[in-house]
């Protein structure tokens, strides 16, 4: 039998770790080794990369994509898209996401990973759609978590439903490492009882579980696994691509990999490693194992960020009052999983429930919005009392909110105007807007001034 490997290490294990500060120029001299190592795919996009590129790395995600399809021509490229909010916090029109969809596969995503935070499906049906019209791999996910709601014939009932959508392959996404060895066998199993298309489980190896959880689910029959090369896998990332590959070898499966070549790009990534680690973007906390995990369910990047906020804050010592507050203001928000855009909204309020030291004194917008019912249907009951406070006597809706929301993409190529040189700088900017303004920006500088280096030169 053969069990396929996803290596997440230019996307989730570096956005679990280091919070997705790996520039482009990091891992640009082993991209061609990465595809020849024999990966089922590889997990390059997405999530809050496109964000950390536009921000922080001065990069166009877009270029990023493109360079590394270049790279990469045998195995296929996979993005985690947020389903009706894209790479985001917010819902988009149809037509956006219609659009972005369609530019990413242009651009080299041959794999759509598309969830919706909520497990509301109504808010993935236009992506998994453009995506197959597109002809790009359609990958609907369920969000793992653990409440009185989430329960095993639930999630094989939401396994029969995105079957039922079309998609070509179904993923179980355990963002928190929350799921035991003993809960994947039976979910797999389930499901493969259920569905006939492949299924894909996604775990973290934050509570410790990650790699007995992935044994028994291969156990149960589970189609793909993703992995992380050594030198960025363990604590808030994935269990590591190698161990996996010889456990599963041992055991008389096949997995495709080359053990050479991923020697090769294991010794690659360990001097990026030392230089995150010696610069304190790595921070050592987010390399153990935290079985409180189990109780706060907090995921790998959402953990690394909590840090970065309470650092900035100079409020690192409250770091276990906010993840003891976590649960307590997921089930007043009726339980939603915690994975972007929800684990940022529990984990902002919760962090300012602490900081402020009166509960809900200061609400965000996120989650008034949540309780409008912009992000969709809470998957349990809400609390009536904060949502009483927080709408007063309004009525949250209950259609589809991007039924709301008129087409978006023509209106912001106008505003953008010249800044924006294609449809991907107008994607950029209706989903980032001061944020790509600024980037545009720089971009125009750097070009004048490499012009004005080159006639000096001359």
């Amino acid at each position: 039998m053969k069990v396929n490997i996803t290596e997440t290490v230019l996307r989730d294990a570096n956005q679990s770790l280091i919070a997705t500060r790996l520039p482009f120029s990091d891992f640009e001299g082993i991209l061609e080794k990465i595809d020849n190592a024999g990966y089922h795919s590889v997990e390059c996009w997405g999530g809050a990369t496109y964000d950390s590129c536009l921000r922080y790395l001065n990069e166009d995600p877009w270029e990023r994509l493109r360079k590394i399809k270049s790279k990469i021509k045998k195995t296929r490229l996979q993005m985690l898209l947020r389903g009706q909010n894209l790479i985001a916090y917010k819902h988009y029109p149809d037509d956006v996401v219609r659009k972005f969809v369609e530019h990413a596969i242009q651009n080299g995503i041959d794999i759509m990973r598309i969830f919706d935070a909520l497990n509301d499906f109504r808010n993935i049906e236009v992506a998994v759609d453009q995506t197959l019209k597109s002809g790009g791999h359609a990958q609907g996910t369920i969000c793992y978590t653990i409440s009185p709601i989430h329960n095993l014939a639930n999630y094989v009932k939401w396994g029969k439903q995105l079957e039922e959508m079309g998609v070509d392959s179904i993923c179980i996404k355990d963002m928190s490492g929350i799921m035991g060895p003993q809960e994947a066998y039976d979910l797999i199993k389930a499901l493969k009882d259920t569905v006939t298309k492949p299924v894909v489980l996604h775990t973290h190896c934050t509570t410790g579980l990650g790699p007995m959880t992935y044994y028994k689910a291969i156990e149960a029959g589970v189609d793909v696994i993703d992995c992380a090369i050594s030198a960025f896998s363990g604590g808030t990332s994935q269990p590591p691509t190698e161990s996996l590959h010889f456990a599963l070898k041992q055991a008389g499966y096949e997995t495709g990999l080359n053990e050479d070549i991923l020697k090769e790009i294991n010794d690659f990534f360990k001097p990026v490693k030392d230089k995150f680690l010696e610069s304190g973007v790595l921070d050592p906390y987010v390399l153990g194992s935290d079985t409180d995990a189990l109780v706060y369910q907090v995921p790998g990047g959402m953990l690394s960020n909590l840090l970065s906020q309470l650092k900035h804050s100079n409020s690192l010592d409250r770091l276990q009052e906010v993840l003891q507050e976590i649960p307590q203001v997921r089930k007043e928000l009726g339980y939603p999983p915690l994975v972007t855009p929800m684990s940022q909204i529990v984990g902002v309020q919760a962090t300012t429930n602490v900081l402020m030291g009166e509960r809900y004194e200061n609400i965000s917008s996120e989650v008034r919005s949540y309780f409008k019912g912009e992000y969709g249907r809470a998957p349990g009951e809400v609390d009536t009392e904060i949502m009483k406070k927080v709408l007063g006597d309004e009525k949250p809706i209950t259609q589809r909110f991007a039924d709301t929301l008129e087409p978006g993409f023509e209106k912001a190529r106008q505003e953008i105007g010249n800044l924006a040189k294609n449809d991907e700088d107008v994607l950029s900017y209706i989903i980032f807007p001061p944020i790509a303004e600024k980037f545009f920006q720089y971009r125009e500088e750097s070009a004048a001034l490499k012009v004005n280096y080159t006639i000096m030169k001359v």
